[in-house]
């Protein structure tokens, strides 16, 4: 089975949209319904999740970006929390089809160590990947409740993030074991000045999962533009659309 990917909107601005760990394309609906005048969004659901749950592709960021860009026209690309990960590979990889990325709640290394103080505890991480072996469901749930700490209503954009994960089916518990091993090893920071194409870096100011400060570093490694969204967590296309939209506007206008 190959990629499934949606196509929404009429707009002269072609835009690639990658979602995050253990979600769907789906979840970027209120981004969609926002820039549905001004892009044609190419809106996918990543190797093992939503309806591409049984597509066998790994969901390796080298071998996802390839695959993408095989199904979807040059253009820029957006990448939510794992999904920014892809879009950075394919930013760094294939310029000429990443033609602009849109870096969103996400990171070029996930993982706090001692060379890098903007991440998440690797004890965090290993626990993930244990605890789905375990219990499944329970593991999604902590991971939601993190994706909605930081939020102006985290009880509301929980029960929001539980209706959508199932929505179009489970994920596939191989590629959720995948997702895991690339957060905790993957690491794109030196590869960062080498960014050949512009960038934007979108930030919640109450993410914490991917904390602002990355971004900030990140966006001042490859002469990107950074934007910190006040009162946001880590999806902040929920309740903050307009001002996500903002800080897309001077990258999609300056698309050729």
């Amino acid at each position: 089975m190959s990629l499934h990917v949606d196509v929404h909107g009429t707009g002269a601005v072609p835009l690639v949209m990658l979602h995050g760990w253990a979600m769907h394309g789906g979840v970027l609906e209120p981004l969609v319904q926002a820039l549905k005048d001004r892009c044609t969004m190419y809106v996918v659901d990543l190797p093992g999740h939503g309806y591409s749950r049984d597509c066998g592709l790994p969901l390796e960021p080298s071998a996802c970006a390839a695959a993408i860009a095989k199904a979807t026209p040059p253009a820029l690309w957006l990448g939510w929390s794992l999904g920014g990960l892809i879009a950075l590979t394919a930013a760094l990889e294939r310029p000429a089809h990443a033609r602009g990325l849109a870096m969103l709640c996400a990171t070029p290394k996930f993982v706090r160590d001692a060379g890098w103080p903007y991440g998440n505890s690797a004890d965090l991480v290993h626990e993930l990947a244990t605890d789905l072996e375990t219990d499944y469901h329970a593991t999604l749930e902590r991971f939601l409740t993190l994706e909605a700490m930081g939020s102006v209503d985290p009880r509301a954009e929980l029960r929001h993030l539980r209706t959508l994960v199932f929505a179009r089916g489970e994920p596939d518990l191989r590629v959720l074991q995948e997702g895991i091993r690339i957060l905790e090893t993957s690491d794109r920071r030196a590869a960062l000045p080498d960014l050949a194409v512009p960038s934007t870096w979108i930030a919640g100011h109450r993410d914490r999962l991917v904390p602002p400060q990355a971004m900030q570093w990140s966006a001042s490694q490859c002469g990107g533009a950074y934007h910190e969204i006040d009162r946001a967590g880590h999806a902040p296309f929920f309740g903050h659309v307009d001002a996500v939209v903002q800080a897309l506007t001077p990258l999609l206008d300056a698309y050729r």
